[in-house]
């Protein structure tokens, strides 16, 4: 199995077959200025055939640690994040990036969610929040009463996310799975936040910090908060133990294109980035909130009376037998691209074989491979209710399925 090597203190990668050869070149952050790129960050995670393959890897991997951690990242498709042309590498531990829309590689964003200690109720603010991939994933886990905040610098990624948010919400059974924070985006540089901006729980910036900048993301942060920022091309969690106690941790080094420096209008003044206010919710939209937990609670002890003691989540369905699969790399050199393709020597001595087996496989158990549909329990439960429909449709907030 390949593995991947980024080296503390450089941008050097080591690309390690199991017979012990390397191979070494200079590479670029993975967030370059080519229109599309796809380049290896960080973990040597295989690549997955679909989202949960891709989870079932990070957790052997233990990028992933915690049940939290892992339940956000399975109700979330990564695939619906990319664009239609570039979804077949949306299951591979690689950053990717077109124009200004990226994503981090599956093994940092696992890094970070397990840094975060994310709890419900807590109060987020994500600091280049791109695509809205990680801040829909935190919105699963603070809960309704939390506050998900994400500032991003260019309009066109904000709309993106939108968009894909939107997406999320319509049509996503992890939507009525989970009590869910809607995350708020905003235009402007992080580096310019208003002063009377408040403080935040937990606070993620998705750029390269330098160290004349530390002191500013503190100050994002309440006492007993945590801060989680690649700080000097070193992955780095910050905890506020005090009005002026820190504890740091180096968790691991990482390559991230630097922050963007504010640019003066032409009056001379910097344009001051308002965070949204902290809004009350309506009385209405608590009483949507307490039905549809009663509703829950009640779907969960239908289910604790047909299974027994009902801990036990359904088992997915059998997982297919993991086999080497050659890894596509494109490293960067300079301004340049240098392609190479790493493969395990025993991969092409058994590539037939591994095709043999794998027809056999499905002969066999054609069954056992295929998933039943999913039932959207808390729909279903909704749409029975003797209730007029515009109030229907109002409770599963005007999804579409």
């Amino acid at each position: 199995m390949e593995a991947c090597v980024l080296s503390p203190g450089s941008h050097t990668f080591v690309f390690l077959s199991e017979d012990g050869d390397s191979s070494m070149c200079r590479c670029v952050c993975f967030l370059c200025c080519c229109p599309s790129v796809i380049s290896k960050m960080g973990g040597a995670v295989s690549a997955g055939e679909d989202n949960d393959e891709l989870i079932d890897n990070l957790k052997e991997a233990q990028y992933i640690r915690t049940e939290l951690v892992e339940q956000a990242f399975r109700a979330i498709d990564r695939a619906d994040y990319y664009l239609e042309e570039f979804k077949e590498n949306a299951y591979k531990d690689l950053a990717w990036k077109h124009g200004n829309i990226h994503l981090s590689a599956p093994c940092i964003y696992s890094e970070v969610m397990e840094a975060l200690d994310l709890q419900p109720g807590l109060s987020f603010l994500n600091l280049g929040s791109g695509t809205g991939y990680l801040s829909s994933m935190v919105g699963l886990i603070l809960g309704p009463f939390g506050v998900n905040h994400g500032v991003e610098l260019h309009p066109d990624v904000i709309e993106y996310a939108k968009q894909k948010l939107d997406f999320f919400i319509r049509t996503s059974d992890s939507f009525d799975k989970f009590d869910f924070c809607e995350p708020s985006f905003v235009p402007g540089n992080c580096l310019e936040l208003s002063p009377d901006c408040s403080q935040y729980d937990r606070v993620y910036c998705g750029a390269g910090v330098q160290k004349e900048h530390e002191d500013y993301m503190k100050s994002l942060l309440k006492v007993g908060g945590i801060l989680v920022m690649p700080l000097e091309e070193k992955l780095t969690k910050i905890t506020r133990t005090g009005p002026s106690a820190w504890e740091t941790k180096k968790i691991l080094a990482v390559s991230f294109a630097p922050l963007v420096q504010p640019r003066r209008s032409e009056s001379g003044k910097s344009r001051l980035v308002q965070l949204p206010p902290l809004a009350v919710r309506s009385l209405q939209d608590l009483a949507r909130i307490a039905i549809r937990g009663a509703i829950k609670k009640v779907i969960h002890q239908e289910a604790v009376s047909r299974n027994g003691d009902g801990l036990k989540a359904t088992p997915r369905f059998k997982r297919r037998r993991v086999r080497r699969r050659r890894m596509e790399t494109i490293v960067f050199l300079d301004k340049e691209v240098f392609a190479s393709r790493i493969s395990n020597p025993s991969e092409d001595n058994s590539c037939e074989g591994l095709g043999e087996e794998q027809r056999e496989e499905e002969e066999q158990s054609p069954a056992e491979m295929k998933p039943e549909p999913p039932v959207n329990f808390l729909r279903e439960k909704v749409l029975s209710l003797p209730l007029p429909d515009p109030l229907k449709y109002y409770l599963l907030y005007y999804r579409d399925k």
